[in-house]
């Protein structure tokens, strides 16, 4: 195996990794849905962008 492969699968996302970028892109137009799915995806938003806030301010508050 190459350096090259071992740093590619070092960086690979995986199933929860590859959630989070979906969770911010557009909707597809051809899916169909429905008011609670995007209410749920909606929430999952605000949670996620809510995680990386509070990480960011205990990063800050413990380091600087």
């Amino acid at each position: 195996m190459s350096d090259k492969n071992k740093v590619k699968d070092f960086f690979k996302l995986g199933e929860f990794g590859h959630y989070f970028t979906r969770v911010f892109q557009k909707p597809d137009p051809n899916q169909k849905s429905n008011f609670n799915l995007r209410m749920m995806q909606g929430i999952n938003k605000i949670s996620i962008v809510v995680f990386l806030l509070a990480l960011i301010f205990w990063i800050v508050k413990r380091f600087i």
